[in-house]
């Protein structure tokens, strides 16, 4: 169907935020999308910090983007915004390195006051990338996210089924403009 690129934008190895995407992620692959996940903490701080384009993980980052379909970010929200780590990513892409692209922007954060983060810190820069269609984001809250001792995720029911709803509504958008994407090239 589409290749969707699933980002975390955090900087914590035990994050939930990473756990909770490859969790959806199980979910898109199971409705039949290639799906590639990017730790942007797996890719060199002196590379991020020093606004090193050509280095060959950045290059390799940012081709990624450019041959994916649809992208998936998720971030923590700290001080009522997305996490520096993620935004060092973003500002080392192209301008317009979401051009055509579907996203869903994820957050996930310990209280409800960091809920409009999505709307007014990670979406317009989104927006501002080109990205073609931002569907519905949602914001998570950490108590609703609960990992065992093997480090297996458990979300909370209501949570689940909201996540649910949204990364659905996510892959029918992508299939759809890939699908139409498709036609028109033929």
């Amino acid at each position: 169907m589409a290749t969707v690129l699933s980002v975390s934008g955090s900087p914590s190895a035990t994050s939930r935020t990473a756990r909770l995407l490859r969790h959806l992620d199980a979910r898109l692959i199971a409705q039949g999308h290639d799906v590639i996940p990017l730790d942007v903490r797996t890719l060199p701080a002196e590379a991020l910090l020093g606004a090193d384009f050509r280095h060959p993980a950045i290059a390799a980052a940012s081709e990624l983007f450019a041959r994916a379909d649809g992208v998936v970010i998720g971030t923590p929200v700290y001080k009522a915004a997305y996490s520096g780590l993620l935004k060092a990513l973003l500002d080392l892409l192209p301008q317009f390195g979401l051009v055509g692209k579907t996203v869903l922007p994820l957050a996930t954060g310990g209280s409800t006051a960091h809920v409009l983060a999505i709307d007014y810190a990670l979406r317009p820069v989104l927006s501002s990338m080109g990205a073609a269609h931002i569907v519905q984001g949602w914001f998570t809250l950490d108590r609703d996210l609960l990992v065992g001792a093997d480090g297996t995720l458990t979300i909370a029911p209501a949570a689940a089924e909201a996540l649910a709803g949204v990364v659905d509504q996510f892959s029918e958008a992508v299939g759809s403009r890939t699908a139409l994407t498709a036609r028109q090239a033929a």
